[in-house]
């Protein structure tokens, strides 16, 4: 469980640091971040507690960020329609005129469909899911271990 706990503590340090480096994150990619924080915490848990249900928990918080990256790796890819706020045309409808005129509104809209870093022909949202699901694996074998004693 500390294991994969701490693989998402990386996975969040390396898209901050993305993030440093000037790769701002879309809508998709911060709600990507949300399940890894709450394996992070059930880590934690799994210090004082370290029984199946935080096992069952951490491997759900892994898939669902998994399936988030493949949503989100199906959005850049043109696989099906991401959210308006941030895909295909982009709804502005929440922007006021003055926010539309500001220069500084370009570094506040990040499409989702864009891919802005690939590595192997991967999207940083598709290469998430990859190491989401192994993280995955992870929660399933303490899960397992769990179980056992």
């Amino acid at each position: 469980m500390l294991l994969a706990a701490a693989g998402s503590a990386l996975l969040l340090a390396g898209a901050y640091v993305f993030q440093a480096l000037g790769y701002a994150p879309c809508k998709l990619c911060l709600w990507q971040r949300w399940p890894h924080w709450a394996a992070i915490g059930l880590g934690v848990v799994a210090f004082v507690w370290a029984r199946w249900p935080v096992a069952l928990l951490g491997a759900l918080a892994a898939l669902t960020t998994a399936g988030i990256g493949i949503y989100h790796t199906g959005v850049e890819r043109g696989w099906w329609p991401g959210p308006s706020s941030c895909s295909g045309g982009g709804d502005l409808s929440g922007l006021s005129g003055a926010d539309m005129l500001s220069v500084e509104t370009v570094d506040k809209v990040i499409m989702c469909d864009a891919v802005s870093w690939a590595f192997a022909g991967l999207s940083m949202a598709s290469w998430n899911a990859v190491a989401s699901f192994v993280l995955a694996g992870f929660w399933a074998l303490a899960l397992t271990r769990a179980f056992r004693s």
